[in-house]
């Protein structure tokens, strides 16, 4: 098989991949930026194996810094499928683990021993006494002893030759949190706050976190002699531009890394979405190749950032922002029109397209009239929340809206809600059924799994306020489906892959309706990835069907909303939503009680989902104003996918 090296900050580089690291003034640290998270991970897993097939040759031990986390799961599926395809062995590989919740269990499914030896461990052969992690059941004065063993245990091992990360939300590598010192060992660690919220979807519940951990030090990290940090998704773009282009701090302790000789960072496009290159490509090389995707996103930029509207931008603030080669292209008056009319044409009251009008500037077909619609919803509100304005409008305007649920979304159910829903059955009509169900809820320990009672009961809480929310806009229940696909449904936070099943599930249902449209979540931001999964699941089914003559009729429409919002310059289609459609809107979300008040999946914002929605359809609404145009309550943001060339 052929081999392939990351690039490193040394002479030997012998790959680089698409997006190639290219030094600039605000970058402390090496970091390559791939448009797959998968291949970056496989890329990642090579090195690793040809790291151990070089040590096996000379007859040395194969020292690695392994973490945990749903970042490093895809290396360890490589390494795994390397060693049964390939027979890439691990006889001579010594572990070292990160860290571990303090207190943990080791048979508890949220330890970390439990998480390696079931993504990596048990599938490969390496002996089970060169597997170190550090020892969650530890109390009292055993724990400093424990914590100077493991230190020296690394060292007689001859030291980490290679040490893989992830990153937290506050900056921490391992769970070295804000304050840990540069010269920092093996220790335990009170986590932040931050890091137990993070967690709190894992553990069902931040109360269930431990507030303690044991971690390797921040100098026990810097002593390995090759470093790579991975870091996916758009909900980490904030802390990798703080930790590569900010100052050294031990407030953000992955900061420590830029001093690192032999460092770097794998990432994709979302996590490094915000670094200035990528960001404000124009601040970097004056000269640019000027797409009209970079000019809009660019001049949107400077008129934001200026705070000024695009029409009355001038040569001077292009050329004193790094645009002088767009303005050697065309003078800014024209320049502006053309963005400012860009923008305007965004703009619709009629998603589903304006019946007898001329829609050459218009996002949205006239015809047919009246279309049909499948709404594709990740979660059981997730149609609501990010674009229930437009599914209203769809429904006013006479269209055929199909809304499909594509997973039950029992497991944002709390166990006290699911409990009083059975108790409620049991006050309505007694039977030995609910007394077992009640039973079971009550006896749960935080490592065990849903039964499949406890499953179907918290999905039909979901699947009852979906119906709530659907009769709410008016919609028949007919046209309301609940796919259930089967990667979800494991009772746990880490869901299975997708498999045909569930990609047979997405065609039936997109065969049975022949839409028109399409509308489903492009919001990647979700922390723990079903948003991703449904998404893959959608391609997947049009990439099937696409060559059905009634898909030559079909757009699809990605929103967004409940994460993160669309940037300004992507946005294709931009709905406008009155206060009393912002006052509907927000009931629709009411109507999913069980996910009020207590936000289980709450990532990176620690508001209700209705709150998140209203405030980023807001300020959706209000960049539209600032840049010139006119002033609406909320606006809703869509972004056309092209899957026919594809």
């Amino acid at each position: 098989m052929s081999t392939a090296t990351l690039p490193q900050k040394r002479s030997d580089i012998a790959y680089r991949p698409v997006g190639q690291f290219e030094e600039t003034r605000f970058e402390k640290i090496h970091n390559v930026i791939f448009d797959s998270s998968s291949k970056a991970s496989i890329l990642v897993a090579q090195e690793i194996a040809e790291l151990v097939r070089k040590k096996q040759e000379k007859g040395l031990p194969c020292v690695l810094g392994l973490a945990t986390g749903s970042s490093p799961i895809r290396v360890y599926e490589e390494l795994v499928r390397m060693h049964q395809e390939e027979g890439l062995s691990f006889a001579n590989v010594v572990t070292f683990n990160l860290d571990e919740y303090l207190p943990m269990e080791k048979d508890n499914r949220q330890s970390y021993w439990y998480f390696m030896h079931e993504h990596l461990f048990n599938h490969v052969d390496i002996p089970e006494e060169n597997i170190n992690i550090p020892d969650g059941t530890l109390t009292g004065d055993t724990i400093i002893p424990y914590c100077l063993a493991y230190e020296q245990k690394i060292m007689d091992a001859g030291g980490l030759d290679f040490q893989l990360l992830g990153i937290g939300r506050t900056g921490h590598i391992g769970f070295n949190e804000p304050g840990s010192h540069r010269n920092s060992g093996t220790r335990v660690i009170t986590l932040d706050h931050i890091t137990r919220v993070d967690a709190a979807p894992s553990f069902l519940g931040i109360d269930n976190v431990p507030r303690r951990a044991i971690t390797m030090g921040i100098a026990t990290v810097q002593s390995a002699k090759r470093v790579v940090l991975l870091g996916w998704g758009q909900n980490k773009a904030d802390i990798i531009k703080k930790t590569v282009e900010g100052e050294i701090s031990s407030e953000v302790p992955a900061t420590y890394l830029q001093e690192h000789t032999n460092c770097t960072f794998v990432l994709d496009n979302g996590a490094g979405s915000k670094l200035t290159r990528n960001k404000t490509p124009w601040l970097v090389d004056e000269s640019l190749q000027w797409t009209e995707t970079l000019t809009a996103k660019a001049v949107l930029w400077l008129s934001i950032t200026l705070g000024k509207s695009i029409l009355s931008l001038t040569d001077k603030d292009y050329n004193d922002n790094g645009m002088s080669g767009l303005l050697a292209l065309q003078d800014s008056y024209d320049l502006n029109i053309k963005m400012f009319n860009r923008l305007q044409h965004t703009i619709t009251g009629w998603p589903g397209g304006k019946p007898n009008a001329d829609d050459t500037s218009r996002p949205e077909r006239a015809t047919p009239e009246k279309k049909r619609v499948i709404i594709f919803s990740p979660h059981p509100d997730d149609d609501v929340i990010s674009m229930g304005g437009t599914f209203d409008r769809l429904i006013e305007q006479g269209h055929e809206v199909h809304v499909a649920y594509q997973t039950s979304g029992n497991i944002a159910v709390t166990d006290t809600e699911a409990l009083k829903f059975a108790e409620i059955s049991k006050n309505i009509n007694p039977s030995k059924e609910v007394d077992d169900l009640i039973t079971s809820i009550k006896s749960k320990t935080e490592s065990s799994i849903d039964t499949l009672e406890i499953r179907k009961l918290k999905g039909s809480i979901r699947r009852s306020e979906s119906y709530a929310a659907t009769r709410y806009l008016n919609l028949a229940d007919e046209y309301v489906h609940f796919l259930d696909l089967p990667f979800y449904e494991t009772g746990t936070v880490k869901k299975n892959s997708l498999t045909q099943d569930d990609i047979d599930i997405m065609v039936d249902i997109i065969d049975k309706v022949k839409p028109h449209q399409i509308y489903a979540a492009g919001d990647l931001a979700d922390p723990h990835g079903t948003h991703s999964v449904c998404l893959d699941a959608v391609f997947a089914a049009l990439e099937t069907l696409k060559t059905a003559s009634y898909m030559k009729d079909c757009w699809v429409w990605l929103y967004r909303g409940a994460w993160h919002e669309w940037d300004i310059h992507e946005i294709e289609m931009a709905v406008p939503m009155s206060p009393a459609q912002v006052l509907k809107k927000r009931s629709a979300i009411f109507c999913h009680q069980s996910q009020k008040d207590d936000v289980m999946f709450q990532g990176d914002d620690t508001r209700e989902f209705w709150m998140r929605a209203e405030e980023r359809n807001k300020n959706t609404a209000d960049k539209y104003r600032k840049l010139g145009l006119a002033e609406y309550a909320a606006m809703e943001g869509f972004v056309r996918h092209h899957f026919m060339s594809s």
